[in-house]
């Protein structure tokens, strides 16, 4: 499924940086939540892609060249559409004041206006009145096929406050 097309699944930085939180919880549902989708499809919009990056490049670059890997392949290996925003979005996030900073704003524009689904760990975000915002679903932790999950076993040298999600 496109991301153009209605019903698709975004996630956004906080969950996929989530998978290296230092919250055994949020670190668990995270992970398994990317595990469970390895051969489905998700949506990302581009700026949360460069929100991991920039967060990522803050850290050493021993701490870097340790985690990179494993995004490099998940990302080439699951099905992940990179969008950048539309008009629509950017009107859209633009005219409805939510309180939220900007590029939350334009995350939800952009879900809201491909009647789609936010997977986050954003606390700003979750618990939403119209059913758009969910958090990863609780459960035992799911591994990757290898060599993937060698490579999330090496990039959890990068570990994440949960505030910095």
């Amino acid at each position: 499924m496109r991301a153009e097309q209605s019903g698709a699944e975004f996630v956004d930085a906080a969950l996929f940086l989530g998978m290296n939180s230092a919250d055994e919880r949020t670190r668990i549902a995270c992970k398994s939540y990317f595990a469970a989708r390895l051969t489905g499809r998700v949506t990302m919009s581009l700026e949360q892609v460069g929100r991991c990056d920039d967060l990522v490049w803050r850290f050493p670059r021993q701490v870097q060249d340790a985690y990179y890997p494993f995004m490099d392949v998940l990302h080439t290996d699951m099905a992940i559409d990179r969008v950048p925003y539309e008009a629509a979005d950017l009107s859209r996030g633009l005219a409805e004041e939510t309180g939220l900073p900007m590029h939350e704003r334009l995350l939800l524009a952009m879900v809201r206006n491909r009647r789609g689904t936010l997977r986050t760990v954003s606390p700003r975000l979750l618990g939403g009145p119209d059913g758009q915002v969910l958090a990863p679903p609780a459960g035992p932790e799911l591994a990757f096929p290898e060599p993937l999950e060698g490579l999330y076993q090496q990039s959890l040298v990068l570990r994440l406050p949960v505030d910095a999600l």
